[in-house]
C-alpha cells in the first residue's frame, strides 16, 4: 500500500519578506512604507541621513522627505527605531532602522568607492545575513543601484505602487470604425448629432466610452465624431480654427474639441515631439479666454545637466526663463498668425501685460486654490503621480486642467514610462465623464522633424 505524503506547509518566517527602502522610493512616495501589506520594512540609517538633506525646500521631493520624517517620528514615539515597530496595529508588517554593518561582503570594497548607495547595500546585506529565514529585498527606483544589488547577490525590485502595468496598451482616446453604416454617416452630415441608442441599433457592438473620439469610415464617405457623454449622443466633428490655429489632422481636431468642451474639466494630450500638444492646448485656451479670469502655462523645472536652478546666473526670473522658453515660443507662434494691427495680436500682448496669461514654474502654485482658470501643464511626463494629484487638487470652481507630454521622453531620474504622472493620470481617470484624452501620433512640425522621429 502506497504511503500518501503530505506537502509541508510553509512557515510564516519562510514566506515573509523584508523590504529595504532606498531614498529614491521615499522621495517618490512618502506613503511607500505602508504599501507592502503584511511584510516588514527596513530603513537604512543612510536613508535618514539623505532625507535630512532633502527636508528643506519647496519642491515635491522636499515635501515627501518631510512627510516621511514626521511619519517615522509619530510611529516611533518613545520606542527605539532599532527594534521592530508595528506599522498599523498588526494589520500591516513592522519597520525599523538598520545600521551599515561591515562584514566580508563590503559593497564599498567590492565597487571601490565609499558612497551612500554602497552603505545602503551594506545595510541590506547585513540584514539578509541576520534574517536568514526571510527573503530580504532592496526596493529602489535607481536602476543602477538595482543592478549593483543583484551583482552582490541581493534581490532588488522597483517600487511598483502607482505604476501603469501595460504602457503599450495605454488608452489612446480614439479609435477607427471601419464599415460603419453609410446611412448613419449621412445622418451625421445632415443633423450633426445622433442619439446613441440609434447608433447601437445600426452598428451592433459599438459600446460608448466617455468622451471617446472616432474616425468613422463608410462605403462612400467618412467623418470624424465623438461620444458626447453629457448628451449621450454621437456628434460630428468639423475642423475649426482656434485663435488662428487650424487642426491639420483628425487627432488635432479631437484634441481641440476636448479642450473646447465646457463639460470636460480635465484633458490630457500625449505624443512625440512635433505633434502640436502644447500649441493646441494654448490655442484652445485662448479661444476660451472670456470664460476664465486667467490662463496659466506651467511646466516642471528639470535641472540642466543635473545642476540646480541656482547654478544659473541672474535673479529668479532670469533663472527660470530658459525652462519656460518653449512655452513663450508657442505663444509667439500663435501671435505670428496675425499682423501686429490685428486685435488678436494685441489681445495676447494685453493678456501677458495684465497677467491674465501667466507663464510660471509649477513650484509656484503649491498651496494655492485655482478658480476660474485654465491651467496648462506642459511636460507632465516629468511629474510623479503624487505631483499630478497635488496639482489637480488645487482646482477650484470653474477650473480646467490640461496636461501635455510624451510618456516616452522622461527627463527626471527614477521615473519611466510606467511610473510617470502622465501615464498614471491617463490610466486612472479614463472613462470619467469629466475627462478626455487624445494621443497625437502624426508630427506636424516639419518634414525634417518627422524624419527624425521615424528614423533616428
Amino acid at each position: 500500500m502506497a504511503v500518501k505524503t503530505r506537502t509541508p506547509r510553509k512557515t510564516k518566517a519562510a514566506t515573509q519578506k523584508i523590504f529595504v527602502l532606498d531614498t529614491s522610493v521615499i522621495l517618490y512616495d512618502h506613503n511607500s512604507i505602508i504599501n507592502f501589506e503584511e511584510h516588514d520594512v527596513a530603513i537604512p540609517i543612510t536613508v535618514l541621513e539623505e532625507l535630512d538633506e532633502f527636508k528643506k525646500g519647496s519642491d515635491t521631493k522636499n515635501y515627501e522627505a518631510r512627510q516621511f520624517i514626521r511619519f517615522l517620528d509619530k510611529k516611533a514615539g518613545d520606542s527605539s527605531l532599532q527594534e521592530w515597530i508595528s506599522l498599523n496595529g498588526g494589520r500591516k508588517g513592522k519597520f525599523k532602522v538598520i545600521m551599515n554593518t561591515h562584514f566580508e561582503e563590503d559593497a564599498n570594497r567590492i565597487f571601490g568607492l565609499k558612497k551612500n548607495d554602497h552603505q545602503i547595500l551594506n545595510a541590506a546585506l547585513s540584514l539578509a545575513k541576520e534574517e536568514s529565514g526571510k527573503k530580504v529585498i532592496l526596493v529602489t527606483k535607481d536602476i543602477n543601484l538595482r543592478l549593483k544589488a543583484k551583482a552582490v547577490g541581493l534581490p532588488a525590485e522597483d517600487y511598483e505602487t502607482g505604476k501603469v502595468k501595460d504602457v503599450a496598451g495605454l488608452y489612446t482616446g480614439k479609435s477607427e470604425a471601419k464599415d460603419f453604416p453609410q446611412e448613419l454617416i449621412d445622418t451625421l452630415y445632415k443633423k450633426k448629432k445622433i442619439p446613441w441608442e440609434d447608433v447601437e441599433k445600426g452598428y451592433a457592438g459599438f459600446s460608448p466610452k466617455a468622451n471617446h473620439f472616432y474616425i468613422l469610415k463608410g462605403q462612400k464617405s467618412s467623418t470624424l465624431a465623438w461620444y458626447n457623454t453629457h448628451e449621450e449622443s454621437l456628434d460630428q466633428l468639423e475642423k475649426k480654427s482656434y485663435y488662428g490655429i487650424k487642426p491639420r489632422n483628425a487627432e488635432q481636431t479631437f484634441a481641440l474639441q476636448a479642450i473646447a468642451d465646457e463639460n470636460i474639466k480635465l484633458v490630457s494630450l500625449s505624443g512625440v515631439a512635433g505633434t502640436g500638444k502644447t500649441l493646441l492646448a494654448l490655442a484652445g485656451a485662448l479661444e476660451q479666454r472670456r470664460n476664465f479670469k486667467q490662463i496659466y502655462l506651467a511646466r516642471p523645472i528639470v535641472p540642466l545637466s543635473n545642476k540646480d536652478i541656482g547654478y544659473l546666473p541672474g535673479d529668479m526670473k532670469a533663472k527660470i526663463n530658459p525652462y519656460m522658453q518653449p512655452l513663450w515660443d508657442n505663444l509667439k507662434f500663435i501671435k505670428n498668425q496675425f499682423s501686429e494691427k490685428d486685435k488678436e495680436y494685441k489681445q495676447i500682448e494685453d493678456m501677458v501685460n495684465q497677467e491674465k496669461l501667466l507663464v510660471t514654474p509649477l513650484a509656484y502654485i503649491r498651496g494655492r486654490s485655482l478658480s476660474n482658470v485654465i491651467f496648462i501643464v506642459d511636460e507632465a511626463q516629468n511629474l510623479t503621480p503624487h505631483e499630478v494629484k497635488t496639482i489637480i487638487t488645487r482646482a477650484g470652481e470653474n477650473a480646467k486642467f490640461i496636461f501635455t507630454g510624451d510618456v516616452r521622453q522622461i527627463d527626471t531620474p527614477y521615473l519611466d514610462e510606467q511610473s510617470n504622472g502622465l501615464s498614471y493620470l491617463i490610466d486612472k481617470v479614463r472613462g470619467n465623464a469629466m475627462f478626455a484624452h487624445v494621443m497625437l501620433e502624426k508630427g506636424e512640425r516639419s518634414a525634417l522633424a518627422n524624419l527624425a522621429n521615424e528614423l533616428l
